[in-house]
């Protein structure tokens, strides 16, 4: 399967291609040519096959240069031992109608790591159908979870370098102590002085700086990106949309058929678009319900027809969406239209205005399939103390924005049909907020309250975050996001001059 740029049809790529690129040379992203159908038949195989099984089927077709030996090497390694439950992304009942979709039993113990643990394997594999010689330096601009998962994910990959920046006091004290301890000889860390929005264009900037890239080029360099907009990140994040319907159908939640709402927390769109994917490729999925936070950009895009970035930034309790730029939209723009020049209109107002506008024939479309609510922090608090009292059920903050938003949904519209709640980190992650949901107190230092949250409700923390406290920090670095460039480019000096030693 070829794959080409959301803003110029005409330049096509393959897959190997794509994931080794990760954003198109003109600033668009990678979408595949064609999307291949699940049959009825397909989707009833799936559900007497493992997690790994799964993956392999329903990536295949997007990969089409990769044998089904490398496949099945690929998500054996990535979805193994380090997932501490052997189901990989298990599916809890809450009740008769409502589920939890658990995508944090991996090493980060985030959603990250779905697609994480097995993009190196993508794209080393990828440079070498490809015949690069130059090495990679991978940049992520992470709202916290991201950048843990691909350091985890990269951490002394042969052929590749990973520099992860993160917004200075946008991110919880435990997401800060998993970058900033994280092991590895070709991995760094910085902080950025602003928000995740500010990290993200500084990234773009840089992957679009031709006179940068050249000059990495003669150095034996070249740029890659981990973010969801490496199509390579995305593709796997389908899989799990697959699953969780087979796991509903499995365990009697639903009939093989049946529609099955998802409900996502999304602040950069590519969760959501991962089940959009899914449902064009015959999942019967009902209704794609984006949940937002205080930066409720996408709710109001999906209300109106308008995105409008021009808005106050809030800082809050689900971090990981305190994103004003969600930058996977632009993929669902482009296949509901197919019109590259529209989609790249839209991108440049945005750019230059801060905002754009779309038709309503779009917006239509768009409605056919997305409904969207917020959250506000009290309100996020409320859910998670709710879930506790009356399930015994522990959640984050960001699966709790997307139960309160489930719960909006329902009495707004009456649809009562069964829905996932997709559920992104563990509450460990975020145990400050998740403490004070449950009526505890959190005036402690973040690993203290890993310790605290135990204590109060009996559950052991996810191993990967017992001992932050105890582990060496290693990157304590903070720039300006003009500075952003010239940190990449004293990273990889650093690196030549230690290898011509």
């Amino acid at each position: 399967m070829n794959y080409f740029s959301t803003r110029d049809h005409q330049h096509i790529v393959s897959a190997a291609q794509a994931i080794a690129c990760g954003l198109a040379p003109d600033g668009g992203l990678f979408v595949p040519e064609t999307l291949p159908e699940v049959s009825a038949q397909q989707l009833q195989a799936l559900c007497g096959m493992t997690y790994q099984q799964r993956a392999v089927e329903i990536m295949r077709p997007f990969l089409s240069e990769f044998s089904d030996e490398e496949l099945t090497h690929f998500t054996a390694a990535a979805y193994g031992s380090q997932f501490d439950d052997a189901a990989v992304a298990p599916l809890r009942r809450l009740d008769d109608t409502t589920a939890f979709l658990e995508l944090w039993h991996g090493p980060t113990c985030a959603f990250k790591d779905m697609a994480l643990q097995i993009l190196p394997y993508l794209l080393t594999a990828s440079l070498k159908k490809c015949g690069e010689q130059r090495q990679v330096c991978i940049l992520v601009a992470t709202s916290g979870d991201t950048g843990k998962a691909a350091l985890q994910g990269f951490a002394d990959v042969p052929g590749t370098k990973i520099l992860v920046f993160y917004p200075y006091s946008g991110v919880s004290e435990i997401q800060r102590l998993q970058m900033v301890t994280q092991t590895g000889g070709n991995v760094a860390v910085s902080a950025v002085r602003g928000n995740f929005d500010d990290a993200q264009t500084g990234v773009k900037q840089i992957f679009g700086n031709k006179a940068f890239a050249d000059a990495l080029s003669q150095r034996g360099w070249f740029l890659s990106s981990a973010n969801s907009i490496n199509w390579g990140r995305l593709l796997p994040q389908i899989v799990y949309y697959f699953s969780a319907y087979c796991d509903a159908v499995n365990g009697g939640m639903i009939a093989m058929g049946d529609k099955l709402n998802f409900v996502v927390p999304t602040g950069n769109f590519g969760d959501i678009l991962a089940g959009w994917y899914a449902k064009q490729m015959g999942l019967p999925v009902g209704k794609l319900v984006c949940a937002s936070n205080a930066n409720n950009v996408l709710t109001d895009f999906i209300h109106t027809g308008t995105y409008d970035k021009n808005r106050p930034f809030h800082t809050t309790a689900s971090p990981s969406m305190d994103i004003l730029v969600s930058s996977n939209l632009e993929r669902l723009l482009y296949s509901l239209c197919g019109s590259d020049t529209e989609v790249a209109g839209y991108m440049q107002q945005l750019r230059e205005q801060g905002r754009y506008t779309v038709s309503d024939a779009l917006l239509t479309k768009i409605r056919e399939t997305f409904a969207g609510g917020c959250c506000n922090d009290i309100q996020t608090r409320e859910k998670i103390g709710r879930a506790w009292r009356d399930h015994r059920y522990l959640i984050d903050t960001h699966t709790a924005v997307a139960y309160h938003v489930l719960d909006e949904y329902r009495c707004e519209t009456g649809d009562a049909a069964p829905a996932v709640v997709v559920s992104t980190a563990s509450p460990f992650k975020f145990c400050d907020q998740v403490l004070r949901g449950i009526g505890g107190t959190a005036d402690a230092f973040g690993p203290e309250l890993i310790r605290r949250l135990t204590c109060e409700t009996q559950i052991d923390a996810p191993a990967p975050l017992t001992g932050l406290d105890a582990r060496p920090v290693r990157f304590g670095g903070c720039v300006d996001r003009t500075q952003m460039l010239h940190t990449v480019d004293e990273f990889l000096k650093r690196f030549r001059e230690c290898e011509e030693l």
